[in-house]
């Protein structure tokens, strides 16, 4: 089972993950999802729990689903 600490960080670090690919800053993530740029912050860094209103308000200013912000990478496991 998934502990709190560690949802929330996986949330945050996708969120940093697809707002980098869009080359936008905290502030325009923070501008397109109206929310506040220290709020975009503290979730990136897993400080925040976040509502699934802003969930849905941070994913369709990036552009995507809400199901990829909450899904872990692949990256580093191997295939079978």
């Amino acid at each position: 089972m998934i502990s709190e600490h560690d949802i929330l960080n996986l949330f945050g670090e996708n969120v940093r993950k697809y707002r980098r690919l869009l080359n936008i800053s905290q502030e325009e993530l923070a501008h397109r999802a109206d929310l506040h740029r220290t709020y975009i912050g503290m979730i990136e860094r897993a400080e925040k729990n976040i509502t699934l209103v802003n969930m849905q308000k941070i994913a369709n200013a990036l552009e995507v689903n809400i199901e990829d912000l909450i899904k872990a990478s692949n990256h580093g496991k191997k295939a079978n």
